[in-house]
């Protein structure tokens, strides 16, 4: 499965999804998140049963706000709609998998 691109309009409708998300919340400019975007762009073609999404704090201020991101990269596990777990900065491919299966 492709990454999505997460907005207001359709965030309710990936939050409630019943498979496990992960949402990397970044911004274009963030050297760190650069570096972990590949990755989650392979985490999400090699696992089908992830919603995986991508959500550019520049463009989605109050989706930024509404999970208290102040630094970036975010990533964040939610199943049933909750976070279940989240980072901030650069993980290996090895570290967001963890936190997923977690």
């Amino acid at each position: 499965m492709s990454v999505i691109s997460v907005n207001e309009n359709n965030f309710d409708e990936i939050k409630n999804s019943e498979k496990i998300i992960l949402l990397d919340f970044y911004a274009d400019w963030c050297g760190p998140c650069r570096m972990v975007s590949p990755i989650v762009d392979e985490i999400a073609k090699e696992n089908p049963d992830y919603l995986v999404g991508k959500i550019n704090v520049d463009n989605e201020p109050k989706l930024a706000q509404d999970f208290d991101v102040s630094s970036i990269p975010v990533l964040l596990v939610m199943r049933d709609g909750k976070i279940v777990n989240q980072s901030v900065g650069a993980k290996t491919k090895q570290q967001i998998l963890a936190m997923i299966e977690d």
